[in-house]
């Protein structure tokens, strides 16, 4: 298995209040995969899928998260920051781009992450070249220069898809990717990630919509925190 979480438990502490949100979840994921996590508002499927992607930590009496047979608790922070900057790639629903930057920019944003100044500067081209074609097969060539205002949600989404691909990792993690979108351009959205799965791309993908989960290979369901 690709990517794998045994029994993990996750409580969040609300003051003097404790919130269980995960209770006992497991999953597993082929390289290669699609697989779509569903259920209701609050059931703790972004929480599973942002503990895969080592965006939050899981209880201490939790089962491990397994990337490639490591174990994503006994990373340091360094590789930690790899894990996520490189191993994986996120795409949420609200976007999450940076307004001041043009797409090309924000496209280019995780490969420039970490680098010193020198690399910055010998590596800048090979990766301005690397997002615009990127952009360019999500239909945005003619949008390089824009700032995120000046896009659709669409386009929007499909500049967070690339900037999730620039550092071409293993996984990409979605949450809710067409959650912001009107059926149509959610669905153009979703035939942009299974170009990308047929690929090869390993894919994770949370949603609430049935309609949306379908697309996928297989459906892990979680209720109540717990998957069934």
């Amino acid at each position: 298995m690709l990517l794998a979480a045994e029994h993990v438990k996750k409580t969040y502490h609300l003051g003097r209040v404790s919130v269980p949100v995960l209770r006992d979840a497991s999953i597993s994921v082929r390289e290669g995969e699609w697989v779509t996590i569903v259920g209701s508002s609050g059931s703790g499927k972004s929480t599973l899928l942002h503990l895969l992607g080592g965006l939050d930590r899981a209880d201490k009496e939790s089962g491990p998260v397994l990337f490639a047979g490591e174990d994503l608790r006994k990373f340091d922070a360094r590789r930690e920051n790899r894990y996520r900057n490189h191993d994986v790639g996120f795409v949420f629903q609200f976007y999450h781009l940076l307004p001041e930057l043009t797409v090309l920019e924000n496209a280019m944003l995780p490969a420039l992450v970490g680098l010193s100044r020198w690399r910055w500067y010998s590596t800048r081209s090979a990766l301005r070249a690397r997002a615009a074609e990127l952009l360019a097969t999500c239909g945005l060539s003619h949008r390089l220069e824009h700032r995120p205002a000046e896009l659709s949600g669409g386009e929007r989404q499909r500049v967070a898809i690339t900037r999730a691909l620039i550092n071409k990792p293993r996984v990409l993690l979605a949450d809710e990717p067409t959650g912001n979108l009107d059926i149509h351009t959610g669905s153009g959205i979703l035939d942009l990630l299974a170009e990308r799965h047929r690929e090869g791309l390993t894919t994770v993908m949370v949603t609430h919509d049935a309609a949306v989960a379908a697309r996928a290979q297989r459906q892990v369901r979680i209720v109540d925190g717990c998957v069934v």
